[in-house]
This record gives structure tokens, sequence and C-alpha cells, in this order.
């Protein structure tokens, strides 16, 4: 069960790339996510969700701005890569292997980010604008989010 999280949180990360690591880092620091003695431990530290919160909010408001690039160029395609092992690894510790669930991980975040670039553009073309589309893949990604955050409980 948990190796599938481990990918559906990928597939977040896909999407958002700082979504992923805030659901994550909540799920830690409330104590549904075993991390303490592993160097992902600092996930569920005190203020570490909060930091995490603060990035993904950023990221949403980042990315309704025309000037922001595709998620495929180098440097979001490999935050989105680093944000799926890292979430997927710290599901992985719970199930027994952070290597299996880092690159569980990120297949994830490669589905997220290729499959969510696509359907936004359909949505996009759909509504004759981007916007609309962005707000339902923000939708999708924070739900998607807490509903594996909640499977953990």
């Amino acid at each position: 069960m948990l190796y599938l999280l481990a990918l559906l949180i990928g597939v977040v990360a896909g999407l958002r790339a700082m979504t992923a690591p805030a659901a994550v880092s909540f799920a830690a620091h409330y104590g549904l996510l075993g991390l303490s003695g592993t160097w992902l431990a600092f996930l569920g530290y005190r203020w570490t969700p909060w930091i995490f919160l603060v990035l993904a909010i950023g990221e949403l408001i980042a990315d309704q701005l025309p000037s922001t690039p595709s998620r495929k160029v180098p440097v979001q395609f490999g935050t989105r890569i680093l944000m799926g092992a890292a979430t997927g690894g710290a599901m992985g510790v719970a199930a027994g292997s952070l290597w299996v669930g880092a690159a569980i991980g990120v297949i994830g975040a490669i589905i997220g980010t290729f499959g969510g670039a696509a359907a936004r553009a359909r949505m996009a073309a759909a509504f004759g604008k981007d916007p609309p589309a962005a707000f339902i893949e923000d939708a999708v990604a924070i739900a998607g989010a807490v509903l594996i955050v909640l499977a953990l409980r």
C-alpha cells in the first residue's frame, strides 16, 4: 500500500513540485509517517511543514504567471524528479525501503509531469484559455496530496 502511495505522491510532485513535500512534511510532523532516525527526519521538524507550505503557495501563485517556464524544462523537470524521489523515499522508509520508494516516486513524478502537462494543454484548449485549466490542476494536486496523507491514518 505504501509503495502505491509513493507512486501517487510522485505524481503530485510532477503536478506541483512543492505540494508533495508539504504534504509529506505535515504527515511526518503529525506522526502519520515515521521518519525519525532517518536522513528524512527533518521533514517532521516543527517548522519544516510550514516552510514547505509557504513554498507550495508560492508555486501555486507563480504557476499562474505567463512568464513561468514549462514544467518540462531541465530545472523544473529536475525539481519534480527530486521532489518525487524525496517524497516517494519518505513513503518507502515506512514501507521498508527508502530506495524502492524513491525510485517509485521518480516514476510517479515523470508520470505527473508529462501527464499533467498533456491534460492541462487539452483543458486549456477546451476552455480557450489556460487559467481555468491551471486551477483545476492545482485542485487535483492539492486534493491528491490530502487524500494520500489521509490514507496514512
